[in-house]
Parts: C-alpha cells; structure tokens; sequence
C-alpha cells in the first residue's frame, strides 16, 4: 500500500480548528487536541444557547409587561386574560416594547384590559 502524506490536507483541517478557537485560554487555542476539545464543546453550547436565547426573552418580557400591569392597576394574568377578552392581539414582544417606550399607550390596553374583565364579570 503506497504511503500517504497528508501534507495540506492535514495542516488545513488542523489551521481551521485553530481558527474556531482563537480567542480561547491557554491552550485551548494553541495545541490541536485541546482546540478541539474546546470547539467541540463550545458548539454544544452555542446550539443550546440559541434555544435559551428565546426562554430568557420570553421572561424579560413577561417581566416587564407584568410590571407596567401593576403600575396600571393589574396583575400580569389579569392584563393578559383582559386582553384577550378585548379581542387584542399584541404577541408579549410587542407588549413589552409599548411598556417600555410607550406608558401612555399601555395605559390605554390597560384601560382595555380593565373593560374587557369588568363586562366579562
């Protein structure tokens, strides 16, 4: 069997492993073995955070929705069922960004939301 030397093949695989880890600490971005270990790991991490990316945003959300509600005069549960009752159809981001920017406008979905509970009772 004829010998095989993997020449760029090698130092091009190994140069891109590398690259994924340079700003890694001590050796986890100079020696292959550990940067790859490293990479590795780091990957399963990044695929996991995407999805806990959209959990943590969701909480900030409700977070901040729920406070803008209590400033209003209601819960978070009750805001939200209010709304629905009022026939509102704003997604929690949206909400979220109205209680932030915009007090005066929440005040009138609080408002909204306040109705909607009172003709349902």
């Amino acid at each position: 069997m004829p010998r095989v030397k993997r020449g760029t093949t090698r130092r091009d695989r190994r140069k891109k492993i590398l690259g994924r880890t340079k700003g890694f600490f001590l050796t986890k971005s100079k020696l292959y073995r550990s940067a790859k270990e490293a990479g590795e790991r780091a990957l399963k991490f990044a695929y996991s955070g995407r999805k806990q990316r959209k959990r943590q945003f969701r909480e900030i959300w409700i977070v901040r929705i729920g406070a803008a509600a209590r400033a209003n005069g209601l819960t978070y549960s009750q805001f939200i069922h209010g709304l629905k009752s009022a026939g509102v159809e704003l997604d929690r981001k949206i909400l979220a960004e109205i209680a932030v920017r915009d007090a005066e406008g929440f005040a009138t979905l609080a408002a909204q939301a306040k109705a909607a509970l009172g003709a349902a009772q």
